[in-house]
């Protein structure tokens, strides 16, 4: 059993949190197989027509549109043309905008629905939103910073990286779109809590109770209940279920495993359960959502990342 999970690049055995490159295609078909990595990931289009599957939901984008792609979203692009084309690819670890943008005081509230998997912000922003902007000259930028490496290029692209950031918050809230999780939440608040997301992230294929959670965070029952639902926006059940639907989407795209099998792993005790949170959280059928991807049988079925520049 696998998971296709794209690991950080190691480039002059250097670990990066942060990539800038061009991804050529050059043919129509598969670009990626169904992945998934803890990047949160922008994709420019230069040239070409692609779809980009996203927890099961089709996108198209073409040049000159922004795609973005949550931390951890299960992912998969496909070409539309013949000719193939090329796209930016932006890819940085959420830690990337905590350190940029919110080192005084943790906002977590503008961070946490691009880490989480039921973000509900827009994925494409149309060209005719951005070609006016300093997103394509920054992403440009951002290119030559990653390839000629010059003096100070790692404080430059993180530059970049928070203006883009800060400017995609800025579009959602005048399109009216209320992405941001209405919590504010303080680095002691995160730090009492997070015993218990360590808690669930590795022991979510079992009983997980309450009690025993708010003893690892040294508060009362009451007490960390409430606070786990004002931080998240949703109650611990859900939350321990959001988090077993993820797993078991990974599950089905990179094993062979039946849908009783993958419910089983994550911990659900029941089949019909697991299928009825899934439709719930994913608007279509485990068994469906398995079949709108390309099955990657091993990591050699990637493409190899291409050199970093624009040429």
């Amino acid at each position: 059993m696998h998971y296709l999970e794209q690991k950080k690049e190691i480039i002059d055995g250097i670990s990066y949190n942060y990539l800038c490159h061009i991804h050529n295609v050059e043919a129509e078909g598969n670009v990626f197989p169904a992945h998934y990595h803890s990047y949160i990931e922008i994709l420019y289009g230069i040239s070409g027509i692609y779809k980009v599957l996203l927890n099961g939901e089709a996108h198209l984008f073409k040049q000159g549109d922004l795609v973005i792609i949550n931390s951890k979203e299960v992912h998969q692009i496909d070409s539309y043309s013949c000719e193939g084309g090329k796209y930016i690819v932006l890819r940085f670890e959420p830690e990337v905008i905590y350190n940029t943008m919110f080192q005084d005081y943790l906002q977590l509230k503008y961070v946490l629905p691009f880490i989480l998997e039921n973000g509900k912000h827009q994925k494409v922003i149309d060209k005719s939103e951005i070609e006016n902007t300093f997103i394509p000259k920054l992403l440009y930028e951002m290119l030559d910073e990653f390839e000629m490496r010059s003096y100070g290029y790692e404080l430059a692209i993180k530059n970049h990286i928070g203006r883009i950031f800060l400017w995609l918050l800025r579009y959602f809230h005048k399109q009216g779109i209320d992405i941001v999780m209405d919590v504010d939440v303080n680095r002691e608040t995160m730090k009492r809590l997070q015993p218990a997301f360590d808690y669930v992230l590795h022991h979510y294929d079992e009983e997980i109770k309450a009690a025993e959670l708010a003893n690892l965070c040294n508060m009362s029952y009451s007490y960390f209940s409430r606070t786990f639902n004002e931080y998240l926006g949703m109650n611990l059940s859900e939350y321990i279920n959001r988090i077993r639907i993820t797993e078991a989407e990974k599950l089905l795209i990179s094993t062979t495993l039946n849908i009783t099998e993958v419910a089983h792993t994550v911990g659900f005790s029941t089949t019909s359960y697991f299928i009825k949170l899934f439709q719930l959280y994913k608007n279509t059928s485990p068994k469906q959502f398995r079949k709108g991807y390309k099955i990657a049988k091993s990591n050699n079925d990637y493409p190899q990342q291409l050199k970093y520049n624009h040429s």
